[in-house]
């Protein structure tokens, strides 16, 4: 059974009469008779009553009609989806994404949806060393990450620059001083993130090249956690600025310069150079890249 030949029994069922099928079809009735025999002779039952004037439905033919609806209906709806797809008015994005780098995606991902509002976005939690296989197998379109890959086939944008500061509790000692060098640092409790990033292993390197210390004294799994062990005074925190703007802006936490951790973070968009992609991925790297241009 194939869906011309099945579209042609509708017809007959709808119109009853062979005539006016063939009319709406715009075929000749001698091309829908034979259509019909073909769908009959495949299902092994006579669908039409040619005995009577009306062309009633058999019983298959009964069964048939119900179910022929639902397909037609369902072949209709696929269409439909693959045209709004191909217009982008509808489709899914995926974007792996560890918790750092999620805040600094989300102007990109107010951009695209103000021109896409029917493609859904979706950010998966994915950590950082484990995004660029991802992305080269398929499982992700997209992925998140403030280092350059080194697989072969993966290319990045830079949508974000960022740099890393000490945040303390607005009542903190250190609170009204615009810059801490390392090795004061070392003399306050230190809450860290538990979770290895090339931001932590780059402090830690730093450190340890300047031969100072950090006294870490509560390590936690979440970002969040962090900010609000600070703000309850359990210690400081060397996080990037743009992880803490809310809190900074509310005064909840200040934001201290540390001349020997002037590290740059950048936020890459990263993808595969080659290889098919979605129309909703193919967007939302080309607003990606208007975003990075845009930015300077």
């Amino acid at each position: 059974m194939n869906i011309p030949e099945l579209e042609v029994f509708l017809a007959v069922a709808s119109e009853r009469s062979f005539s006016k099928a063939a009319q709406r079809l715009h075929r000749t009735q001698s091309a829908v008779s034979q259509a019909l025999k073909r769908l009959e002779a495949d299902l092994g039952e006579p669908l039409v009553d040619r005995a009577t004037k009306d062309g009633r439905l058999t019983d298959a033919g009964r069964v048939l009609l119900d179910y022929g609806e639902r397909l037609a209906r369902l072949d209709e709806d696929a269409q439909t989806a693959v045209r709004d797809l191909r217009d982008r008015r509808r489709g899914r994005v995926l974007i792996g994404a560890n918790e750092g780098a999620v805040h600094g995606l989300l102007p990109l991902i107010a951009a695209f949806r103000n021109r896409f509002p029917g493609i859904q976005v979706d950010v998966r939690r994915v950590h950082a060393r484990h995004i660029p296989a991802e992305i080269t197998q398929g499982s992700l379109d997209i992925g998140l990450l403030t280092f350059h890959p080194q697989e072969a086939g993966l290319v990045s944008v830079v949508i974000d620059v960022d740099d890393l500061v000490l945040l303390v509790a607005p009542g903190h000692e250190l609170a009204r001083r615009r810059v801490v060098h390392l090795d004061a640092l070392g003399r306050h409790p230190v809450v860290a993130h538990n979770d290895p990033s090339p931001a932590r292993e780059r402090v830690l390197r730093t450190v340890e090249q300047k031969h100072a210390a950090l006294n870490i004294v509560v390590s936690l799994p979440s970002l969040d956690a962090i900010k609000r062990a600070v703000e309850m005074g359990l210690g400081v925190a060397i996080l990037p600025r743009r992880l803490a703007s809310t809190e900074i802006a509310r005064r909840e936490l200040i934001a201290i310069r540390i001349p020997e951790l002037r590290l740059r973070r950048q936020l890459r968009l990263v993808y595969r150079k080659t290889g098919a992609r979605s129309h909703a991925a193919r967007e939302f790297i080309a607003v990606s890249q208007e975003f990075a241009h845009a930015r300077g």
